[in-house]
């Protein structure tokens, strides 16, 4: 069974999840997830803040398959995968931009590095 989480920039820079879904309806294996896409996107945007870059849009998705047909406390996810979907406005940011989702993915986010120990992990960049 594959578990997934959206989530969105909004213009105060805050991270929230699509679908109209709630953080108080996740289950505990969703929230490990919402955790990941909001520590990302914090680390993701501080970086970009350094650079002087505001993306038009950004979302990140953070998806987990388990081992069982559906979610039990036994579930274990056996692999991660993070997407990140970013529109910008010129091609220096676009380069500037993967820079900064690779310092993320490979270096500053706890969450990531966290994962890695759990199961593999990918991630897939739409810019």
């Amino acid at each position: 069974m594959n578990v997934k989480i959206t989530t969105k920039m909004e213009g105060d820079k805050s991270l929230t999840l699509t679908n109209n879904k709630q953080v108080a309806d996740l289950n505990p294996k969703e929230l490990l997830l919402y955790a990941t896409a909001q520590c990302t996107g914090i680390t993701l945007h501080s970086i970009l803040e350094k650079e002087r870059i505001c993306p038009k849009s950004l979302e990140i998705e953070v998806s987990g398959a388990l081992d069982t047909e559906t979610v039990t406390a036994r579930s274990i996810y056996t692999s991660f995968n993070v997407a990140f979907r970013i529109e910008c406005s010129t091609m220096d940011e676009q380069a500037k931009i993967g820079r900064a989702i690779r310092l993320t993915t490979e270096r500053y986010c706890g969450m990531i590095q966290m994962l890695r120990r759990i199961a593999p992990l990918s991630h897939e960049v739409s810019i």
